[in-house]
C-alpha cells in the first residue's frame, strides 16, 4: 500500500510511521514548503496542492497534522494557531489529493476526545453527543472540514484518539521525572476520567483503520477500560515503586496554565469506551492501566 503520511515529526507519527515501513508499506511525507528529500513530497498548505514523486497512485492518506494542544498557554493567538493548523489543514490535504485524479483514496485522518468535551461520570462512545468548550469547538469543526472528502466518494475514518501514553513523549514523559522522585500527585479531586491508550495499541489501530476501509466516520481510539485521575496516579506511583499521595490543586494548576486551559486538559471528565474498533474485532495489546504503564516504565 502506497500511503501519504501528514504529521510525520509527531509522537504518533514518527511511530506509524516505522510501523508502516516495517510491515512493507511505502510511506511518502507530505512536508510544508518545497522539499527534496527522499520519499517526500511538498504540500503547500494555503494553495492545497501536492507535488513530488509516486503521487500518481496513492492508496490511503493518513493526516495527522496539527499544532501540539498542550505545549503553549492558550493565548487569543495560541487558540487561533490550534484551530487553523487543525481545519485548514485537513481542507487543505483533501483538496490537494482530489486535484491528483487518483482512484479511489482511503482517509484516516485525526481527530481527538475533546469532542466529547467534561461528561462527568457518562459513558461515552462514538454515538454520544459532542460536548462544549474550545476543544470540542475545535474537533467538531475539525470533522465537519472532513465532511466534504465522505461526499467525494472515498472511504473517511475520523481517529478521535485519547491520551497517548508513551514514556519517551507526550504528558507521561513529563510526569515520569517527578513521580520517580515521589512526587507523584492527583490532579484536584482525582475523580475525573481519563481516557488514554497505549502508543502501541495507537500505532496499530491507526493501521487497523487503514486495512479496513469499510469503517467510516468517528472510531474512538482508547483503551475499554478508562480510569479516573486518582487511579491513574496510583497505578503510576506502583508501576515506579514510588508513592503517590500527593495532590495538586486545582487553583495552582490553573493560575499556572490559566482557567480555561486548565480545565479542559486535566480536569475535563470523559469516560469513553471504543465500541467502534471492538465491534470490528480489534484486539488491544494493552487493555488494562496497569499493564500498560508496567510496559512503558520497563521500556524507559
Amino acid at each position: 500500500m502506497k500511503i501519504l503520511l501528514t504529521g510525520s515529526s509527531g509522537l504518533i507519527g514518527k511511530k506509524l510511521n516505522g510501523a508502516l515501513k516495517a510491515r512493507g508499506d511505502e510511506v511518502l511525507i507530505a512536508k510544508r514548503g518545497t522539499t527534496s528529500e527522499r520519499n517526500t513530497v511538498s504540500w503547500e498548505i494555503d494553495r492545497a496542492e501536492l507535488s513530488g514523486v509516486g503521487l500518481s497512485n496513492l492508496d490511503a492518506v493518513v493526516h495527522l497534522a496539527g499544532a501540539p494542544i498542550a505545549q503553549k498557554r492558550w493565548s487569543p493567538e495560541r487558540k487561533a494557531e490550534i484551530y487553523d493548523s487543525r481545519i485548514n489543514a485537513t481542507r487543505s490535504i483533501f483538496q490537494a489529493v482530489e486535484k491528483l485524479e487518483v482512484p479511489k483514496v482511503r482517509f484516516v485522518i485525526a481527530s481527538a476526545i475533546g469532542f466529547y468535551g467534561d461528561q462527568g461520570d457518562k459513558i461515552l462512545d462514538e454515538k454520544s453527543p459532542g460536548g462544549v468548550g474550545f476543544l470540542a469547538k475545535v474537533t467538531t469543526d475539525w470533522e465537519k472540514a472532513a465532511a466534504p472528502i465522505n461526499q467525494d466518494g472515498w472511504s473517511v475514518a475520523l481517529a478521535r484518539t485519547g491520551i497517548v501514553l508513551d514514556s519517551r513523549g507526550g504528558a507521561l514523559a513529563k510526569q515520569l521525572p517527578l513521580f520517580k522522585l515521589g512526587l507523584g500527585a492527583k490532579l484536584g479531586a482525582g475523580t475525573q476520567w481519563s481516557s488514554w491508550i497505549h502508543i502501541n495499541d495507537e500505532v496499530s489501530a491507526l493501521v487497523f483503520l487503514l486495512d479496513h476501509p469499510e469503517i467510516e466516520g468517528p472510531v474512538n481510539l482508547v483503551a475499554p477500560n478508562p480510569v479516573t485521575n486518582l487511579a491513574f496516579t496510583r497505578a503510576l506511583g506502583n508501576a515506579l515503586h514510588r508513592p503517590a499521595v500527593l495532590g495538586a490543586p486545582s487553583v495552582i494548576l490553573k493560575a499556572l496554565l490559566g482557567a480555561e486551559m486548565a480545565q479542559e486538559m486535566l480536569f475535563s471528565s470523559a469516560r469513553i469506551l471504543p465500541s467502534v474498533l471492538d465491534s470490528a474485532g480489534f484486539k488491544f495489546e494493552f487493555p488494562e492501566i496497569n499493564g500498560a504503564l508496567a510496559n512503558l516504565v520497563a521500556n524507559k
